[in-house]
């Protein structure tokens, strides 16, 4: 017979270990990590963090307060308190992981936009029109060499 080769999914799994993002609620824009999973709409979450006001106590959330992010703390056993938590959270280097990532860095991007005052809107405006300018200056003078 043929070889098969098999693929696991790319899904990102409810699995215990694996690191979530709050989108609504008390902890809205907060990360913490799967501990126990109790019924198929709910977990138990905890988010130890070294910056206090991201810090999430340990609490049941629902799955539709939460989003899966493809970071996940291996081997982490069952129900794990949170100063082993802590530990391992650390070790994995989730905060470092969670500001490399794209996701995070479109975030805060996202944020930083909202927070501008409308003057400062029109300074951006102004800016990307000046480059602009200057984007489509350059590509004339290459357009006019290749004529010539």
């Amino acid at each position: 017979m043929g070889d098969a080769e098999v693929k696991a999914s790319q899904w990102r799994h409810v699995e215990v270990g694996r690191v979530v993002l709050f989108t609504s609620g008390a902890h809205h824009t907060k990360l913490a990590t799967i501990v126990e999973i109790i019924d198929h709409k709910r977990v138990l979450v905890d988010g130890p963090s070294k910056d206090p006001k991201r810090v999430v106590p340990r609490h049941a959330a629902p799955l539709a307060h939460i989003i899966l992010t493809p970071i996940v703390i291996e081997k982490l056993p069952r129900s794990v308190g949170t100063g082993p938590l802590k530990t391992k959270w650390e070790e994995a280097g989730v905060d470092k992981k969670w500001e490399e990532n794209s996701w995070a860095k479109k975030r805060k991007q996202q944020d930083r936009r909202k927070a501008l005052t409308d003057f400062e809107r029109f300074k951006v405006l102004r800016l990307k029109k000046q480059s602009r300018f200057e984007i489509r200056k350059s590509l004339a003078k290459v357009r006019a060499s290749a004529k010539a």
